[in-house]
């Protein structure tokens, strides 16, 4: 039997690191089965990309195209966590601007797929016309593309949802129950998408057209964790949607980390901590909170009495920890039982510390699926796009629960982050968080069902890319 040819495929993905990052790992998984990678991104996200394992990097070629300026994009500028939130449609218009240079590249080099994100609305009729596959990879979790409703809404205003109540209910379009919905605060989110915002097109139409126009859609999702919504996606989309598992990451062996200044110091603390004791705490590199939220989340931990470590970076967009205020004598009064660190931290490493027994995550979907694959219970505290629709869904299975906050305007207080710290972390009543986050880790942290969902994605891509489609 004649051997398969290697495949040419090019990934595309949105500035964002939390989009970025899914999209090197898939990379990954296509490179160990034989297959040719061209990864696209701005030189300056590229530079801060984690090294490709030494056996696959003669495989695949990093195409830098630079950034075009734009008027209110500062300057080196290229990701999302280099700009402030109310920046972001200056970086999609930035984005856009990638077109010609990304057109040129598929007209010569004609790879068998073009694997693109949610943003690039103009590159489905690119590809199209030069009879290239195109595959929409969502990072996102299937309910909240299914919230998000069928894309033809999208493209053509038709989602009859217009009123901010109507996004308070699960859509008309899912046929069984659910609590997946926003909350009042949470709906301005969803009401601006869209509208048409400074980039000139509003992010809803980029979804639905990108949705609408690829051939296929992958979903970081499995069929064994709520799979009732891959099938619903299928139905509304009419159109191949395979699941790409969960994509538990691995932690690297031997990366530059192991032994690094900062490593051993977290490992030292952590070290001397009780096993499951200690909460973690990160937003990831987007999620920007006002000085109040910081404050009464600062003394919430205080107040909860339990041990924890805190990510705390600085706000996107900024260079410093200027625009941080931590209370007044925090740092030295929980010194000891607790650890603030202001700077990037390896996640993977802390949450696979035996010390650690919870994680108090924003609930981005990456966040989610690295805390539930060590079993950690989750306390959430959802900010930004769908991760409130990401916590209703993991508050359901009750692996977690959410800090109570004020209804209409999303605010909480320290009180309602030590209540929900304790129980989630040492109470008796909380026991059953803990035991399901335990079951769930069953399926999150399963690598073998895991690299089975790849193992048929490369096989649908071997067997419907240019050359067998063209």
């Amino acid at each position: 039997m004649a051997e398969k040819s290697s495949l040419h495929v090019a990934l595309f993905p949105w500035l964002a690191f939390g989009h970025i990052i899914p999209y090197l790992e898939l990379s990954k998984f296509i490179l160990q089965k034989g297959h040719k990678v061209t990864f696209i991104s701005t030189p300056r996200n590229i530079h801060r990309l984690p090294k490709i394992p030494p056996d696959l990097a003669s495989s695949i070629t990093f195409l830098k195209i630079p950034l075009p300026q734009v008027e209110g994009l500062p300057q080196n500028a290229e990701a999302t966590l280099d700009v402030r939130t109310q920046d972001i449609p200056f970086l999609k218009k930035a984005y856009d601007g990638l077109e010609p240079d990304l057109t040129h590249f598929l007209e010569n080099s004609l790879p068998d797929w073009i694997v693109h994100d949610f943003c690039a609305y103009w590159l489905p009729p690119i590809a199209t016309k030069l009879g290239i596959s195109k595959a929409f990879f969502s990072i996102l979790s299937a309910s909240s593309i299914v919230f998000f409703g069928p894309s033809d809404f999208a493209v053509n205003g038709t989602d009859p949802r217009k009123k901010a109540e109507d996004f308070k209910a699960p859509p008309k379009w899912v046929p069984f129950q659910t609590k997946v919905a926003y909350k009042s605060h949470e709906i301005n989110w969803i009401m601006g998408a869209g509208q048409v915002n400074e980039s000139g097109i509003s992010d809803m139409y980029r979804y639905g057209t990108v949705a609408k126009g690829s051939d296929v859609i992958f979903v970081r999702h499995c069929y064994e964790f709520e799979g009732q919504w891959l099938n619903l996606l299928h139905e509304l989309e009419q159109k191949p949607v395979i699941p790409v598992g969960l994509m538990p990451p691995k932690m690297e062996e031997g990366s530059s980390h192991d032994n690094s200044e900062s490593w051993v110091l977290m490992k030292e603390w952590l070290d001397g901590q009780e096993r499951a004791s200690v909460v973690y705490i990160a937003f990831g590199s987007e999620v920007s909170l006002s000085q109040q939220e910081l404050s009464e989340l600062a003394l919430g931990l205080e107040l909860s009495k339990v041990p924890f470590f805190w990510c705390l970076r600085k706000p996107p967009g900024s260079t410093e920890f200027s625009s941080f205020e931590l209370p007044n004598g925090f740092e030295e009064r929980i010194r000891g039982r607790g650890f603030v660190w202001k700077s990037w931290a390896p996640q993977l490493k802390i949450l696979s510390h035996e010390s650690i027994g919870g994680f108090l995550t924003h609930c981005g979907w990456s966040s989610s699926i690295e805390g539930l694959m060590f079993g950690h219970p989750l306390i959430m505290l959802p900010f930004v796009i769908d991760t409130g629709l990401v916590a209703r869904v993991l508050e359901d299975k009750q692996v977690g629960v959410e800090v109570l906050r004020n209804e209409q305007d999303g605010s909480y207080t320290r009180n309602s982050v030590a209540d929900s710290v304790r129980l989630v972390m040492v109470e008796n009543s909380g026991k059953v968080y803990r035991e399901k986050a335990k079951e769930i880790c069953g399926i999150f942290g399963d690598r073998d069902l895991h690299d089975g969902y790849i193992r048929k994605l490369i096989v649908y891509l071997e067997n419907n890319g240019r050359r067998k489609s063209g």
